[in-house]
């Protein structure tokens, strides 16, 4: 199911990303995207999962802050390969409101499968952050709250994600992130990350999650309009990920 984290930034710390306010918030958390920078950005990304054409996921977006509504945020991607794949396109809203940043986010998603055709349904997602104290920041994301089917004659439904965490930064250049994740009929997922930067142009990440196990590797670098980021994910079973996503400030002088 195309609701993987995005962005390999996110990627490259385990996914342990519901409190980052990147632009990439539009598809990780939209409750983040009210402190996300104040200039418009555009992305994409690109997951290249195990090897397999049929499990990558293309995905682009854009971010629009505004002075009165807030931060507008329009995503989307698309997952699988011609057997089984899955399209979807959001438009969001995020703004932030005293200490805590909240949004809303509404989806039209779309699946397709062989032989048994092509349904879409609306997907709703709500989210928000807040810095506790100084350097501590708290982060809950909930997916298809609203618990959409595939189809309208399908028994089968959409997954239903909720999942919260915390991010301590002492320093600028330091970050430590603790997340977990619950889908309502499995068991929940524990994620960690550590983020650090040299002179707050290159960046070098690490991450952990259970059920699955699996290691995250990133490297990340920001000139003056551009943020490339790679990131490697290894399952101990089936091998290894790779990910790759660029932002682009579309005001910075």
């Amino acid at each position: 199911m195309d609701h993987f984290p995005k962005g390999a930034q996110s990627i490259g710390i385990g996914n342990a990303s519901v409190t980052l306010s990147d632009p990439w918030a539009i598809f990780n958390n939209i409750g983040a995207l009210g402190k996300a920078p104040s200039e418009a950005h555009a992305i994409a990304g690109y997951d290249h999962r195990l090897g397999l054409n049929e499990l990558t996921t293309l995905a682009a977006g854009i971010t629009l802050p505004t002075e009165k509504i807030g931060t507008i945020g329009i995503g989307i991607s698309n997952y699988g390969g011609e057997l089984f794949n899955q399209q979807q396109i959001g438009l969001g809203l995020a703004k932030q409101l005293g200490l805590a940043s909240l949004g809303i986010k509404i989806n039209y998603f779309q699946t397709n499968i062989e032989g048994y055709g092509r349904s879409a349904r609306p997907v709703l997602e709500l989210g928000g952050t807040a810095e506790l104290i100084p350097g501590l920041f708290f982060g809950a994301h909930v997916f298809n709250i609203t618990r959409a089917a595939i189809s309208k004659a399908s028994l089968d439904y959409l997954p239903t994600i909720v999942k919260a965490g915390i991010s301590y930064r002492p320093a600028k250049n330091l970050m430590v992130n603790i997340e977990t994740e619950k889908e309502l009929f499995s068991p929940p997922q524990f994620k960690a990350g550590i983020a650090y930067s040299f002179e707050e142009k290159f960046w070098a990440r690490t991450g952990i999650t259970s059920q699955p196990n699996n290691l995250y590797f990133g490297i990340g670098f920001r000139p003056r309009r551009f943020q490339v980021d790679y990131a490697m994910s290894r399952n101990y079973l089936l091998g290894f990920t790779h990910h790759f996503s660029l932002n682009y400030n579309l005001k910075a002088p």
